[in-house]
């Protein structure tokens, strides 16, 4: 009987041996590709939005050609597909690989560049939702992380094509989070936390001067300090505030309505 059943899997064995040799492995259609194949059709494939597929190619092309332009071109092409796959770790990731490989590159300013949109879009993402989330719970380093981005671009390049438009989004970031302290500043004063209130936008005004959040930070510094019974440093602050801002909306009633706290313009 033992014997029989050891045939018997033997058997078994051989057929499932057989039916593998069946079902050949599918050919590599890209094994005799020259590296402006293989760049070509990636580029189609980003094109169709089959950015994955694009991905694939372009790491096909890097392995298979290693040295030339093509591989370097197809480096800076995955961080950018990445990035339109809204795989910001993955596209961070690739950036700084070509970054630490290629500092002399031509092209490394665009690196650099897309290096802080990856970082920007995924803070506006931060700002579109925290009005739904207790502003404590938010963490303003990523803010500041897109913020440096932009920076070294700027500092190191800037007579780059890239380096107005970063700037512009530096300014946009930086109002973002002056007014992300604002936002956290009025949030301990509608909780009663009058102390923390007038120390958050204080801090505000210290480190975002030349920001439009500045008015709000201002009046909310007034009414602070008023809650707390310290009149002093209440109209220090309404003095500093009517010098500034004389025409101040905060003076008729406060924030105008139903305008997102975020909208800076």
């Amino acid at each position: 009987m033992q014997k029989k059943i050891l045939n018997i899997a033997t058997f078994a064995l051989v057929l499932l041996l057989s039916a593998c040799g069946l079902f050949p492995e599918k050919a590599d259609e890209t094994k005799n590709w020259s590296a402006a194949k293989l760049y070509s059709e990636a580029r189609d494939e980003m094109a169709a939005g089959g950015y994955e597929k694009a991905i694939k190619l372009f790491e096909t092309l890097e392995s298979r050609y290693p040295f030339g332009t093509y591989a370097q071109q197809a480096q800076m092409e995955i961080a950018y597909a990445y990035y339109r796959q809204n795989d910001g770790p993955q596209a961070l990731a690739a950036t700084e690989r070509f970054i630490k490989l290629h500092p002399n590159h031509p092209n490394v300013d665009y690196v650099y560049y897309l290096r802080g949109l990856i970082n920007f879009n995924d803070q506006l993402s931060l700002f579109s939702f925290i009005s739904r989330q207790d502003p404590t719970e938010r963490d303003p380093k990523a803010v500041r992380e897109a913020f440096d981005a932009f920076k070294q671009l700027a500092d190191r390049f800037p007579d780059s094509k890239y380096t107005p438009d970063a700037i512009a989004r530096m300014k946009y970031l930086v109002n973002a989070m002056a007014q992300y302290e604002v936002h956290v500043a009025n949030y301990y004063y509608r909780r009663g936390a009058y102390l923390a209130a007038a120390n958050r936008a204080q801090s505000a005004v210290k480190d975002y001067r030349d920001t439009p959040a500045i008015e709000e930070a201002l009046f909310v510094m007034v009414r602070s300090y008023d809650a707390l019974n310290l009149p002093d440093l209440r109209d220090d602050a309404a003095r500093v505030m009517k010098k500034n801002f004389p025409n101040s909306v905060f003076f008729k009633g406060g924030r105008v309505k139903d305008e997102p706290w975020w909208k800076l313009w």
